[in-house]
Order: C-alpha cells, then structure tokens, then sequence
C-alpha cells in the first residue's frame, strides 16, 4: 500500500478516494478524513493524510511486533530495540535506526 497526498494505490492500483476496497485480506477504508488501511494479520494503521500515523495491533499480536512498532509486550526496558537488538539511547536515535532508503 502506497499513500502520497491524496493518493492511495495497492499493488500499483488506485484505489478512489472514499471507496472502501477489499481483497486477500487488506482493507482500505476512509473514516473521515483520515485513510485507514487494515490487514486479516490483525495491524490496522490509520493516517490523516498529512503527518499522524496510528498503527493498531490486536491483542492476539502481543510480543510478536517490533520495528517502529515496538515489542507490545507492555515492558518499558525494550521500548527501543534496534534492528540489531541493542536498544536505542533516545526515541531519536530509535527512529533513524528504522529508516530505509
């Protein structure tokens, strides 16, 4: 899923604004304004299509997310783990480790 302005595509394929879309278990639907995109794997993430993200989880989830999204395992002390493990000193240094190009 590829969200740009007022754009929203899947697999390369528009998908109108204000349209709900279904397919092998990805949802796009538009509460709103805001844009929110739902997979059967149980991560919803939602976007108010210029700079708040919400990414939700459900509780069948717990300690098996990481990245961006944490470890969802309600323990501070892992809060930042990095792609290699460690953990990250400052929520700054966590962000950047997750950048890709």
């Amino acid at each position: 899923v590829v969200a740009q302005g007022q754009n929203v595509s899947v697999n390369g394929a528009a998908v109108p604004e204000g349209r709900p879309y279904l397919h092998k278990g990805l949802g796009v639907t538009w509460p709103g304004d805001w844009v929110a995109v739902a997979s059967s794997l149980g991560v919803r993430v939602a976007w108010d299509r210029d700079l708040a993200v919400t990414v939700t989880v459900e509780p069948e989830l717990r300690g098996a997310t990481w990245g961006l999204c944490g470890t969802y395992t309600d323990d501070p002390a892992d809060d930042f783990v990095l792609p290699d493990g460690d953990i990250a000193a400052s929520a700054a240094a966590f962000g950047n480790a997750w950048k890709v190009p």
